[in-house]
């Protein structure tokens, strides 16, 4: 598999909201993208950085590539995924969408 698929290293949640530790360590870049519904990002891959992504609001259909192999994922809110280094990567956005990379 071209993606690495994440979780939360920790959930709360009560009667106030929720509250998601999306990591402790091992990223050393956090953005916020947000991305108008049939928009397209990407396009490239990373020599060295693993990126991970977590979904806010929306969906997406990622392409990721590598040699000869292609995989085609969709992912919406909560959903929580890591991209190796060398792997091409096209985000298309279904619908108006909030990412923290």
């Amino acid at each position: 598999m071209l993606i690495e698929i994440l979780q939360p290293d920790f959930v709360f949640e009560d009667d106030r909201g929720t509250m998601a530790q999306l990591v402790r360590k091992g990223f050393n870049q956090v953005n916020v993208i947000t991305s108008k519904a049939n928009s397209f990002r990407g396009g490239h891959y990373h020599q060295i950085n693993r990126e991970a992504f977590y979904v806010i609001s929306g969906e997406i259909k990622l392409v990721l590539r590598k040699d000869d192999e292609t995989e085609t994922l969709k992912f919406s809110a909560g959903d929580m995924f890591a991209i190796r280094p060398l792997v091409s990567h096209d985000f298309f956005y279904i619908t108006d969408t909030v990412l923290i990379s």
